[in-house]
């Protein structure tokens, strides 16, 4: 270029031969560790790094791309849980949600927390599941809020490779890796053997059920129904009412039950829902004591409710550990374990004399503010 050998930068002071080839127009200035020049062909600025040797840009190249994968490693390092209760509504299921947090810190696993607002929301559980599956999440826990409707979605999500632990309530299924609940039938069957022994073996007895298809709550209404058939035939069954998993239709049935069976000696309820209506409607009948309520899982309001009378005795579950059970069991698949295909959880008969009992009082009160801030 412009008749300059091809050697005249070692025979002429640096300054000199820049301008040389790039002009005489062209404005050099803090010329030494890094030289900006002005009006380099079609740019604007560039610099010159007087000691950057083609060996550093290489070792600063290694080790950018080292961090770059040790960034890639620890986010693939943390694989993502979808847990889907069966409703966001009550603290049954934040239990369950703070013990599912509870196993993925322990397990370094990301809980993703998303259900229906009712347990009778159906459709509402299969667009959340549905989504889980399309976002590819590492694994699913759900708590079915009906046995059927969640068949094609366990399908799906078995052909994505998607484990799938089911707790609480069961489906018509084969596609899930482990079923994780409390046995729900044996829990029935205390239900129904504390209000027998509550009425002496004798008497009328009324069930606030939960809702149509929920496996968990008919177990629970079935095993109460064979208690009281096979160990106080003389107390009769006199109604059955759906709750539909709502607490004031709850308060509704079972005002609509006092006012059929005036002479009704015991209710048992199979849900917290239930429970919770039950017991309201006979506050408000001033019934509280006379008429036996044997009530399902527990919230302040009924604990509050057993002390002063109006519930003689919950069937309290576990759910803390149960949201525990269910991701470990996914947790457990993802170290190339095989998780036990049914975890049984067992249910506790709580009554106002072992309620103050340490073991009793970590069920009533689990450590929900601890991992739910």
């Amino acid at each position: 270029m412009d008749g300059l050998p091809a050697n005249s930068f070692w025979q002429m002071p640096r300054t000199a031969y820049l301008r040389a080839r790039l002009g005489r127009s062209t404005r050099l200035s803090g010329f030494g560790r890094s030289t900006r020049l002005s009006g380099f062909g079609s740019y604007r600025a560039a610099t010159v790094r007087k000691r950057f040797s083609p060996q550093a840009a290489r070792r600063a190249g290694c080790f950018l791309l080292a961090l770059i994968s040790l960034a890639a490693c620890n986010r693939g390092a943390e694989k993502q849980v979808a847990v889907i209760p069966k409703s966001t509504s009550n603290v049954y299921w934040i239990a369950v949600h703070a013990g599912a947090v509870a196993a993925g810190e322990q397990y370094k696993l990301r809980i993703v927390w998303d259900g229906p607002p009712q347990e009778t929301d159906y459709s509402r559980q299969v667009e959340i599941v549905d989504s889980m599956i399309a976002r590819h999440v590492d694994g699913i826990a759900v708590a079915a809020t009906e046995r059927d409707v969640l068949g094609q979605s366990l399908d799906r999500a078995a052909g994505e490779n998607i484990p799938v632990t089911v707790f609480d309530s069961g489906v018509n299924s084969k596609n899930y890796l482990s079923f994780v609940a409390t046995d729900n039938f044996a829990a029935g069957q205390m239900a129904g053997r504390e209000l027998g022994q509550l009425l002496n073996g004798t008497g009328t007895v009324a069930e606030v059920m939960h809702a149509p298809g929920s496996q968990s709550t008919m177990e629970r209404e079935r095993g109460f129904e064979d208690a009281m058939a096979h160990g106080f035939p003389k107390i009769q069954i006199v109604a059955k009412n759906f709750s539909m998993g709502d607490r004031a239709k709850a308060m509704a049935v079972s005002e609509d039950l006092l006012s059929a069976h005036p002479d009704l000696n015991g209710i048992f309820a199979s849900s917290e829902p239930s429970s919770v209506g039950s017991s309201q409607a006979l506050k408000a009948r001033r019934l509280s004591g006379k008429v036996k309520l044997v009530a399902f899982d527990s919230s302040e309001g009924m604990i509050q409710d057993l002390e002063g009378g109006t519930i003689s005795a919950l069937i309290v579950q576990d759910p803390f550990t149960m949201g525990f059970k269910a991701v470990e069991t996914l947790a457990q698949k993802f170290a190339g374990k095989t998780p036990e295909k049914k975890i049984d959880l067992p249910a506790t008969v709580v009554t106002r004399d072992n309620m103050q009992q340490p073991q009793i009082h970590k069920l009533l009160y689990p450590e929900i503010s601890k991992y739910l801030k």
